[in-house]
């Protein structure tokens, strides 16, 4: 196993583009991007996207190339990235894959059980049913159609609810079933490295970010795409907060601060998801390069 995947997650805000970029430029390898919401053209300032300086300075893949309209899933990640690392492996022994999507990353390190392909009549009339009926109704069907899925997850996570019911409608069996859990052996070495710093850091450079995302014109990039509210790719913390301020249901002051709190909060799910995760090597940004050659060694 001479090739090496190098992993580099944490928590939203961390840090963890600028590292990635620095490890990728001393290697000489590609970033692969594992953010669910930066694989979509149309909302870089929402989703914190690589800057056209930071694409330029390392081949990134799998940023901005999917339209608002498209679905996109872990699965299709995984299959994707499988796809593209035997010509990276031709142009190098490294990769670095860059990202704070939990379920992207796990879909690469440990794979995804093979789950049916929704047809478009599903995905039609689970959609259906979540306009004419609320999300509190596709819950409840989770509820009996796979009630030991659906204590496990978010509720108010339309997404995965969605999910949960397409699969049970389509399979004619619980979602849970169809779960093993089994790792896939992969011909490759992973390095996983999660970046974290002291709460208070952490916490005061989101509140930052987000204000920096004012100033370079999130509202007006909100504006840009308020009639496709209804896609699941805007479904996310900035524009459901943005969408608000548009609907009259909140005031510019107190969408700014609940972006900020909601933000925080992802970020405390992040670092609750990565401690339970044994393979993991916690560093800070500053030291993500180090950490990582030293590791390469071993």
């Amino acid at each position: 196993m001479d090739k090496i995947l190098i992993v580099i997650t944490g928590p939203t805000g961390v840090g963890k583009t600028a590292a990635a970029i620095e490890l990728a430029q001393r290697l000489h390898c590609d970033i692969i991007n594992a953010d669910s919401r930066q694989i979509y053209r149309g909302i870089p300032i929402c989703t914190a996207a690589p800057t056209p300086e930071e694409l330029a300075a390392v081949r990134h893949h799998f940023v901005a190339f999917k339209d608002l309209e498209e679905t996109y899933s872990a699965a299709q990640f995984e299959s994707d990235v499988m796809a593209l690392l035997p010509s990276l492996w031709q142009q190098g022994d490294y990769a670095v894959m860059c990202g704070g999507s939990m379920l992207y990353v796990d879909t690469v390190c440990r794979g995804i059980d093979q789950l049916p392909d929704i047809s478009p009549e599903v995905r039609s009339a689970v959609k259906q049913k979540l306009h004419d009926e609320g999300l509190e109704s596709l819950v409840a069907e989770l509820e009996q159609l796979d009630p030991d899925y659906a204590v496990t997850i978010d509720r108010k996570n339309t997404s995965r609810v969605c999910h949960g019911v397409e699969i049970c409608r389509q399979a004619g069996v619980p979602y849970s079933t169809l779960r093993t859990g089994h790792v896939k052996p992969r011909d490759f070495r992973i390095i996983k490295l999660a970046l974290n710093i002291e709460r208070d850091q952490l916490f005061d450079r989101i509140n930052r970010r987000v204000d920096h995302m004012i100033e370079a014109g999130l509202e007006q990039e909100a504006r840009s795409v308020y009639h496709l509210r209804h896609l699941n790719s805007l479904n996310t913390v900035g524009m459901k907060e943005m969408f608000a301020i548009f609907d009259g249901t909140m005031d510019r002051t107190t969408a700014i601060e609940r972006m900020k709190k909601n933000t925080r909060v992802y970020a405390k799910k992040q670092l609750t998801w990565y401690r339970r995760d044994p393979s993991i090597t916690w560093t800070t940004p500053d030291n993500t390069l180090p950490t990582a050659l030293h590791l390469i060694d071993q």
